[in-house]
């Protein structure tokens, strides 16, 4: 993944498998996604704060 000069963004898709990108306010974030698990992207006022992963509980 990289961004060229005229600010595109390119991406090799065969490269980032079981991943999230998150593009926001001129910047861009890319994160592993888990296994098994809830992922939860928080965004305030439009603009991306954080991603949070919840293991959840089974029984």
């Amino acid at each position: 993944m990289k961004i060229d000069p005229t600010m595109q963004l390119n991406v090799a898709i065969m490269e980032i498998n079981n991943k999230v990108i998150v593009i926001g306010n001129v910047k861009v974030k890319i994160t592993d996604l888990p296994e098994h698990e809830e992922t939860t992207i928080g965004t305030h006022q439009g603009k991306g704060e954080g991603v949070k992963w919840d293991e959840g509980k089974k029984f």
